[in-house]
């Protein structure tokens, strides 16, 4: 029996690039997403939330656009107003640019752009939002990170389950238990 040609012979170094792209494809399937969430909130709340392409977010993409991912509205505060809450990133042509969330309201009379009423993830945190839902008024997400510096950007290596509930005039976190630690 004849072995294997030396180049159809897997490496080790086959093996971590194999893995790095399903990671990069894995992670790039969890931000293309679907791009608006409503169907989770409820349906005249939609009708009357802040526009999230219009709002001014308080992060600098340079010569890039700030691009929004995802969105859902919802009565947030319970105050009979709907808020739209925003997941948005910097546009790139590659890479995995860190997002931000963010929970929008009208703006102030007379002016028609939206205003940031609440930050839940800054993009200065380095954290890139997946999973993103809002239900009645809990908005959850799970966020993914890095261990250290040394981690490709490509390929997040922390997880976490996150909800925010509108909490004594703030939106309280909630980290939600890591799988396999209880």
């Amino acid at each position: 029996m004849q072995s294997p040609a030396p180049h159809h012979r897997p490496r080790p170094s086959h093996w971590v690039i194999t893995a790095a792209a399903l990671a990069a494809v894995v992670v790039g399937a969890s931000l293309v997403g679907p791009r608006d969430d409503t169907s989770a909130a409820t349906a005249p709340a939609s009708a009357s939330a802040p526009d999230p392409r219009a709002a001014h977010y308080p992060f600098d993409c340079g010569a890039a656009a700030v691009q929004v991912v995802r969105r859902a509205t919802a009565d947030l505060d319970h105050d009979g107003r709907a808020e739209t809450a925003a997941v948005v990133h910097c546009a790139s042509g590659g890479g995995t640019p860190p997002s931000g969330l963010y929970v929008l309201g009208p703006g102030a009379a007379g002016e028609g752009r939206p205003r940031v009423l609440a930050t839940l993830v800054d993009p200065a945190e380095r954290m890139t939002v997946a999973a993103f839902r809002v239900t009645g008024d809990v908005v959850s997400a799970t966020l993914l990170g890095y261990s250290s510096a040394s981690v490709p950007r490509c390929c997040p290596d922390r997880s976490r389950n996150v909800e925010w509930r509108w909490r004594d005039g703030k939106f309280e976190l909630t980290a939600l238990p890591v799988a396999g630690s209880v």
